[in-house]
């Protein structure tokens, strides 16, 4: 198949992905009826804030610039931020917020639904616990978390701040328009109403590195005999989905050239499922690497990345944790939006790399059993791309 016929193939494809199929129309019109029904409000107005967000490492991490403004606006206020388990460590060192919850919300949880009916008996217990919290606002950064905002109407929480998609904007006090742009403004927006207008200069992202955590990083490389002045190039290859993978041998040869440019000692990061993809890329170096995958958290990563020359890797959250970690990165996108989940900051400090491919971004990411051959756009990016981009990022380090 030629480039422009497989442009053409997997637009179609990704239109019909993205198409609201019948289940959802039906619940859409169910979810407006219960929007219709009268909710007794919370008796008291409170100065308490509850931020609701679902999502993994990268999500919430670009919430945290709004999460600092709001604090800032509202010194006195209590917030509490409501998150999977999965993230709450993502905000444990955030000073900024009171109170952090955790909620196996529907959708986002890696564990099988118990029935059908699971998801609204949850959303009703969930609901029954933030009326007796009380809450005077609650704001739901994630723009078709309809179960989010369904659950703060169910609480009876007077001020609720969302988008305005369709199945959202029902349960919402105020709904805010969805505009394409990066993540970090669409989230500054919605604090907007409490805050005043935000600027991009009001919205840092930086992740508070510890002293322990960085302790830890000291201990572990120096087990690897790695003195502190060695520069360390940091590779995080793992994404989560096929569609956003580099080729193996690519890594590793982008990590032998830069070892040897840097006299530096690479460093393979990732999680527990990531430990073998590590492991193969190392086997096909000429140069020694660290592997640290399976063994960091998020705070330990952070420290990581840190002490890092530069960090490299697909679009992933632990590429935002290290531009929040302040360390140059080269990020190589390939369905995802890079408009609105690109690095933040400066572009010649964090380098994004795409393909010209007509049919990205896509926003699909995950294409199933589809011959990964279809879908070149992160593969399109030459070795000789990132090497330039790493030198580039280096520079303005």
């Amino acid at each position: 198949m030629d480039r422009e016929a497989l442009v053409l193939r997997n637009r179609s494809m990704a239109e019909a992905f993205h198409a609201v199929p019948l289940k959802h129309r039906i619940r859409r019109a169910a979810l407006q009826t219960i929007a219709s029904l009268p909710i007794p409000p919370q008796r008291q107005s409170v100065d308490r804030i509850l931020l609701i967000r679902p999502d993994h490492l990268g999500d919430v991490l670009l919430t945290t610039p709004a999460i600092r403004a709001l604090r800032a606006a509202h010194p006195h206020a209590e917030i509490h931020a409501l998150v999977g388990s999965w993230s709450a460590n993502v905000l444990a060192n955030f000073s900024e917020l009171d109170v952090i919850l955790t909620l196996p919300f529907p959708g986002f949880t890696r564990r099988e639904k118990t029935s059908l009916g699971s998801p609204y008996e949850l959303v009703l217990d969930s609901a029954r616990s933030l009326r007796r919290i009380g809450y005077g606002t609650a704001i739901i950064f994630r723009p078709d978390h309809w179960w989010g905002a369904l659950m703060t109407h169910l609480a009876g929480i007077r001020q609720r701040i969302g988008y305005n998609t369709p199945d959202v904007a029902p349960f919402l006090t105020e709904a805010v328009e969805h505009i394409h742009q990066h993540a970090i403004l669409q989230n500054a927006r919605l604090v907007e109403r409490l805050t005043g207008v935000l600027k991009r200069e009001d919205l840092p992202l930086h992740f508070p590195v510890d002293d322990a955590n960085r302790a830890w990083v000291t201990g572990y490389l120096e087990e690897w005999d790695v003195d502190r002045g060695t520069p360390l190039i940091a590779i995080h290859p793992g994404s989560g989905t096929w569609v956003k993978q580099w080729e193996e041998d690519r890594w590793a040869y982008v990590a032998d050239t830069l070892a040897n440019q840097l006299d530096g000692l690479v460093v393979l990061t990732g999680s527990d499922h990531e430990l073998a993809l590590c492991q193969r890329i190392a086997a096909r170096m000429k140069q020694r690497a660290c592997i640290m995958a399976g063994d960091t958290g998020v705070g330990s990563l952070a420290a990581l990345f840190e002490r890092c020359t530069v960090v490299l890797g697909p679009d992933s959250g632990p590429l935002h944790l290290a531009v929040a970690a302040g360390a140059p990165t080269v990020t190589l996108f390939g369905p995802a939006d890079p408009v609105e989940f690109g690095s933040w900051g400066s572009p010649s400090r964090h380098q994004v790399l795409t393909s010209n491919i007509g049919c990205r971004p896509c926003r699909v990411l995950d294409w199933g059993s589809d011959d990964p051959k279809c879908h070149p756009c992160v593969r399109d990016i030459t070795a000789a791309r990132v090497l330039d981009a790493a030198r580039r990022a280096m520079s303005n380090y």
